[in-house]
């Protein structure tokens, strides 16, 4: 650390679809939800994170409550932009005679397309970051877990975010095979609305969808330890009446059925294009699950069954991303050939 090392501030931003963590100093300082909520009049911020959150689906007229993530990638620059400046500004809230100048390490799925990258770098810039570098989730996930990514063995890693699927090959510090797909905890989420709407003829909004899937979601419709029934009240959509409906696990693997078939298929599709030398490092060490969607109930026993790998879920999924971002910033240098 140099003498004016005051004067600057590193952070370790993931910026997630569903919610966005920030790391100062090897310490999660911001774990928010992913939105904001802005005065439609003046386009000012109102609130974001978990205040936001209370608001969402609530709201009148002058207030408008954003997501700015959609699909892993920034759907709303100018939300984006408020987003990351505010939660910024959570961490430094003693007031100080001049602004520190940021150095952000900001995690972004590996599918991104050019235009997206670059939105992301111009966010963080106009929030306020001097120097911005950018890491591959999959990469920051496996840094993250404590997997050695410059060793010659291979890993794998699925990483099941809000937006975006993310499974990569990883063997001498790079990405080595991998795909990023767009089904993930917001897709299950959708499943579940829609479910709800055709089957039980009950329309719930995007929180309630959330609560289920926390309560009650889960990849097999036989589980050792079965959650209790979840009890969902809404409008009847034909008569407007208010109804009470139990929801139970199975029903909600059955309607996940669909999307973690998909996920399955990813994943065997990075498999087949694995050269056969770290196809067999993957057999012997098997896969690494991270992302919140590592948390649905028997998702690694349906994977493990279905690939005929063992699939092993990090210790923090939840974290896995942003922990790797952190260790990568510490070592900018060590890392740089990761960063873009």
């Amino acid at each position: 650390m140099g003498l004016f090392s005051f004067l600057t501030q590193e952070l370790a931003i993931d910026l997630g679809t569903a919610n966005t963590i920030i790391i100062h100093n090897d310490k999660i300082v911001v774990d928010e939800p992913s939105i904001v909520a802005i005065d439609q009049k003046t386009g000012n911020l109102i609130a974001i994170g978990e205040k936001a959150r209370q608001m969402h689906g609530k709201t009148h007229e002058n207030i408008k409550t954003i997501r700015p993530l959609r699909d892993g990638v920034i759907a709303d620059f100018n939300a984006a932009e408020q987003m990351i400046r505010g939660m910024i500004k959570l961490i430094n809230t003693k007031p100080r005679l001049f602004s520190p100048s940021l150095k952000m390490v900001v995690c972004i799925p590996s599918g991104s397309t050019e235009v997206e990258v670059r939105a992301v770098r111009d966010s963080s810039e106009h929030a306020g970051g001097r120097d911005v570098f950018l890491i591959y989730e999959p990469m920051a996930a496996s840094i993250g877990i404590g997997i050695d990514v410059e060793a010659p063995d291979g890993s794998m890693i699925v990483d099941v975010g809000g937006g975006t699927t993310e499974i990569a090959v990883i063997a001498l510090g790079g990405i080595v095979c991998n795909k990023s797909i767009r089904i993930a905890g917001d897709g299950f989420t959708t499943d579940i609305q829609t479910y709800m709407r055709h089957q039980h003829n009950i329309k719930i909004g995007e929180r309630t969808a959330e609560d289920i899937k926390i309560n009650v979601g889960s990849a097999l419709p036989d589980l050792d330890e079965p959650p209790a029934d979840y009890i969902v009240r809404g409008p009847n959509l034909m008569t407007a009446m208010p109804i009470e409906i139990p929801v139970s696990y199975q029903e909600i693997a059955h309607c996940l059925d669909k999307s973690i078939s998909k996920v399955e298929s990813a994943v065997l599709n990075v498999l087949e294009q694995t050269p056969p030398e770290l196809y067999a490092d993957i057999v012997n060490r098997g896969i690494n699950l991270a992302g919140g969607g590592a948390l649905l109930r028997g998702l690694s026993k349906r994977l493990t069954e279905k690939i005929n790998i063992p699939f092993h879920v990090a210790e923090d999924p939840l974290h896995a991303v942003a922990r790797g971002t952190a260790i990568a910033l510490k070592n900018v240098d060590k890392f740089s050939f990761l960063m873009r």
